[in-house]
């Protein structure tokens, strides 16, 4: 998990998919933080992203540096705990001003049942899960 946490803060931006009534939906992320042992990354209730997410959680995101890229599988569960969002926002200090732990939009997921692959043209593909 480390080294998905390493790569993903390394590149800044992944992109985050999701299924909106059997279309896939792709963005740009920037959140991606270890919290209690699991990766954590931040949307508002406010957006089609959230809607999506609690419809059907499961997710791909993938991201891409130096020649390797990053593909993770898995399904996102929402931390409702406020020390978990006070966490995030510590890590992403600059959220602040668009977030609060206790406005009911920041909304928190985490990771679960994870296969994360770093694939590249030159070594064989490489698989971890958490």
């Amino acid at each position: 998990m480390q080294e998905v946490l390493d790569f993903l803060k390394k590149v800044g931006v992944y992109y985050l998919a999701t299924v909106d009534n059997g279309q896939p939906r792709v963005r740009p992320f920037g959140t991606i933080h270890l919290f209690d042992g699991k990766l954590y990354f931040l949307t508002g209730r406010s957006k089609s992203v959230s809607r999506q997410l609690h419809a059907n959680p499961r997710l791909e995101l993938c991201a891409f540096s130096d020649g390797v890229w990053l593909r993770v599988e898995a399904s996102a569960a929402v931390d409702d705990r406020r020390e978990a969002k006070l966490s995030m926002l510590e890590a992403y200090p600059e959220l602040k001003s668009s977030y609060s732990p206790d406005d009911g939009n920041m909304e928190i997921w985490y990771l679960r049942n994870a296969a994360a692959t770093f694939s590249s043209f030159t070594e064989p593909p490489k698989t971890v899960r958490f």
